[in-house]
Order: C-alpha cells, then sequence, then structure tokens
C-alpha cells in the first residue's frame, strides 16, 4: 500500500467517524491493475476500499452534482485539475462551500489505460496527453492536504511525495504545446477543416459522456434532454452532432477547465479538447490570459463587461 493511499484510509475514517462529513468520494482499486474507479463510502471501516495510484485519473467533482440539493456535507479527493473543477462548481452556484469538505492530492501523473496490450499482465504505460500538458498537478483549492501536496493559485511544478515520480514521468512536460493541435487545425484549408470535422462528427454517437463527466456541464436542465425546443433534434447525424458539438463549446466557452476528461471518456476518440482549446485561445487573445477555476474569487472573461473591450466583431 502507498503512503497515499495510507493517509486517504486515515483521514477518511477519522472524517466518517466524527461525523463531519456524511458521505465521501474517493477510488478504489478495480477488477484489473489498470482500473481505479470511483468510490462513494459513508462508514469509517469502508475506508479501506480507498485507494490511489497513477489510474486514479477520473475527475470526481461532476458526482456532486448528484448532492447539491441535500443537506449533508460531502468530503472528495481531488488531483490539481480535478480541484478546478471544485471552482467551477462554487463559481456557478452548483454547491454550497460549507458542503463539500476538498482534500487535496498531489498527482504524479496518470497513465493511459488504452495503451494496455495484455490485461493480465501489469507494465509500465505512457502518461495521458493531457498530463503531459498539465500546469496545475496541485490543487488549487484545499481544506485539506495529505501527501504533501501543496495548493497553488499559479502552474507549477508537481510537489510533495511524487514530486520525483511527477518529474521521472514527464508531467507537465508538453505545457508549450497546449495549442499545438489548435494551431494544426488552423493551418488547414477551409475545405479541410470542413472534411476534419466531418469525419469527427460522423463518429459521434450522442452518448453525453464528454457532457455527463464535466463539472462546466452543470444545467439542471440540458437543452439536449429538452422536448420543448423543436430545434434541437436528438438524433446522431453529423449535422445534429456538429450542432452538439458546438453549442457544448459554447456553453463552456470561459468555463472549461481544461482537465480533458471529456476527451478522456469519448469512446469514439474524438478530439473535443481541440474545440475546446480553441475557444480558450481566442478568448486569450481577446480579453487577456485567463485560466477557468484558478482564481474562486476572479471574474470570468466572458461574464465581465470592460470599457476597454475589443469590439471588432461587433
Amino acid at each position: 500500500m502507498n503512503q497515499i493511499t495510507k493517509e486517504m484510509r486515515d483521514l477518511a475514517r477519522e472524517l466518517l467517524a466524527s461525523g463531519e462529513v456524511k458521505g465521501l468520494i474517493g477510488w478504489t482499486k478495480g477488477s484489473r491493475w489498470y482500473l481505479t474507479p470511483p468510490l462513494f463510502i459513508t462508514r469509517p471501516e469502508e475506508a479501506e476500499q480507498l485507494y490511489f495510484d497513477q489510474f486514479a485519473v477520473n475527475n470526481l467533482t461532476g458526482l456532486l452534482l448528484d448532492y447539491r440539493y441535500g443537506d449533508d456535507k460531502i468530503a472528495l479527493f481531488v488531483k490539481g485539475c480535478d480541484s478546478r473543477g471544485i471552482v467551477r462548481l462554487l463559481q456557478d452556484h452548483q454547491i454550497k462551500r460549507e458542503k463539500v469538505l476538498v482534500i487535496g492530492v498531489p498527482c504524479m501523473g496518470m497513465s493511459d489505460k488504452k495503451a494496455v496490450t495484455d490485461p493480465r499482465q501489469p507494465v509500465e504505460l505512457p502518461l495521458l496527453d493531457k498530463c503531459l500538458e498539465c500546469r496545475y498537478p496541485n490543487p488549487v483549492i484545499a481544506d485539506r492536504l495529505i501527501g504533501g501536496a501543496l495548493v497553488s493559485g499559479e502552474p507549477s511544478e508537481p510537489k510533495g511525495l511524487t514530486a520525483s515520480e511527477a518529474a521521472k514521468r514527464g508531467v507537465g512536460s508538453k505545457q508549450a504545446d497546449r495549442f499545438a493541435q489548435v494551431k494544426a487545425i488552423e493551418a488547414m484549408s477551409a475545405d479541410e477543416k470542413y472534411a476534419f470535422w466531418q469525419a469527427q462528427h460522423e463518429k459521434c454517437l450522442r452518448c453525453y459522456a464528454c457532457r455527463n463527466i464535466c463539472p462546466a456541464c452543470n444545467c439542471r436542465e440540458c437543452i439536449f434532454e429538452s422536448d420543448k425546443k423543436g430545434w434541437v433534434n436528438k438524433s446522431a447525424t453529423p449535422t445534429d452532432n456538429a450542432f452538439f458539438a458546438v453549442t457544448r463549446a459554447m456553453h463552456v466557452a470561459g468555463r472549461c477547465v481544461e482537465c480533458g476528461e471529456c476527451e478522456r471518456v469519448c469512446p469514439m476518440d474524438i478530439p473535443i479538447m481541440a474545440l475546446n482549446r480553441k475557444v480558450i485561445q481566442d478568448i486569450n487573445e481577446l480579453f487577456g490570459e485567463s485560466d477557468a477555476g484558478t482564481d474562486l474569487d476572479g471574474k470570468m472573461p466572458l461574464g465581465l463587461f470592460k470599457n476597454d473591450d475589443p469590439e471588432e466583431f461587433m
């Protein structure tokens, strides 16, 4: 058992036994060596099920939406990118600060389970692309810290017990390439762009996995599940899928925390973050650099008007 797992179990046991929280969201070891799925527990003795390793990739913050109407206080563990989702939910008034206890965990980078070739044989796997581009390996908000995690409001090098491992594994080594795919698509001709996105939208199943895991997709009623708006089609055609993709990108504009979970869970490997990052790039160029979900008291670029805002598009 690694040190972070031990600290997770000890703290969870303490919080639940004392009644400080009524439930806790973390991770547990799955049925395969490369699976560490989410876990919800309510009793101190269940703390032994908690586990943390390089496969605890799921961003747990979206699960808080299931408890937004309740009165119970819920605790959850967050990595750096996950913690930005907490800020997102608080700024969107989806959760109350006093009803959530945030436990920060330092991240050593998550392994890409898609690279598994033999489910019976554990091997070293490459990092997920989103971890190579990560700029916040430490949580930006936390009530408790374990594993030597440090709260940081600025992009930082990995710290804590996993620092050497994180550096060795290359966490954040491709920060400079964050907009590389956006630039590559921008360099295409109009016809090439159309063909590229048409091919992506033909693959989409409209399973809504991207929406369901996204902390910024937190509307109480999703427009794509409403029967009241006849212009929103639920069929999975390329045209309707394109409408879904662009609408969703606009809905999270200026609010996307770049956790990359939407793209990770897509069963059809659609480059969803390319569209999100295009919007982020344009917002940065128009209104100045902005990192959504890093400053609880900060103003969102599309939620604030200034007299000197650029108006060339009007």
